[in-house]
């Protein structure tokens, strides 16, 4: 169960917040190829070619009302890869976020959880077990800060852990690297160009006594939904021990109306 719980953990809940506006920041470029590096010595260029960098991130950010989808999941710990999964998601912004866990190979349901903004209930369904958490559960599990919106996030897509104080970039042919330090995460985000869609994001600690790292990668944009929605995921966490998790949407959906089954069996103990 524990392990269940844990990929559910890294699924929805390694964050703390998305997108943040970005602060003035004290920059000079030096050059070397095509390569801009970003130091820190005010120059207006530089102020104004990220204000409008993190401009154009915004407006790929993902806004919704509802949000469902159809999810396969791999994931390998230190003993190995674990057993297949798919995940169905239902979300009603700001308010609830439904999850039910079934086992690929056995069809069969083994979890199903309801997370608020304040709350957490998770049903075992092979124990028979319904227990009742606040919504410091998730960060207890996983050891990892996250807010319910920055949990919502992750599950989108939108950016995370971008904070406001960036203090140097990288400009090549075809991406740009910013390295924003926060609170609890430096973070290395990597963005196309092109598109300006989020490609990779490398969260560090700040404190390097908790020496956690976080490598988020993105890929296979599809914009059916009416934003480009990444349908190919990667989250590999490492501390004291390395996890990773191989997300795969296989269906998606924007502002269906949803509904948030949970029926309690009299025969369920409670926890």
């Amino acid at each position: 169960m524990k392990q269940v719980i844990y990929v559910l953990v890294i699924i929805a809940a390694l964050v703390t917040t998305g997108c943040h506006t970005t602060k003035k920041i004290n920059a000079v470029i030096t050059r070397k190829d095509s390569t801009e590096t970003v130091l820190v010595d005010p120059h207006i260029d530089s102020v104004q070619y990220i204000n409008n960098l993190m401009s154009a991130i915004g407006k790929n950010r993902i806004d919704y009302k509802t949000f469902s989808a159809k999810i396969k999941v791999d994931y390998w710990d230190k003993d190995g890869k674990g057993p297949d999964l798919t995940i169905f998601v239902r979300m009603q912004k700001d308010s609830v976020i439904w999850l039910s866990i079934n086992a690929t190979v056995f069809s069969y349901e083994a979890f199903r959880v309801i997370i608020t903004p304040d709350s957490v209930k998770l049903l075992n369904k092979k124990d028979k077990i319904l227990q009742l958490r606040s919504s410091n559960y998730l960060v207890e599990v996983a050891h990892l800060p996250f807010d319910f919106a920055g949990l919502q996030d992750l599950i989108i897509g939108n950016p995370v852990f971008l904070d406001s104080n960036i203090v140097s970039y990288k400009k090549e042919p075809d991406v740009t690297s910013l390295l924003c330090i926060g609170e609890i995460f430096k973070n290395l985000l990597t963005i196309d160009n092109g598109d300006f869609l989020v490609r990779h994001s490398k969260l560090d600690d700040v404190n390097p006594i908790r020496n956690r790292t976080a490598d988020l990668s993105y890929a296979n944009y599809d914009g059916a939904g009416g934003k480009a929605f990444s349908t190919s995921r990667s989250i590999i966490l490492t501390e004291k021990n390395r996890f990773e998790v191989q997300l795969d949407f296989k269906q998606f959906a924007f502002n269906e109306t949803l509904n948030f089954p949970f029926p309690i069996p009299k025969n369920y103990t409670v926890q």
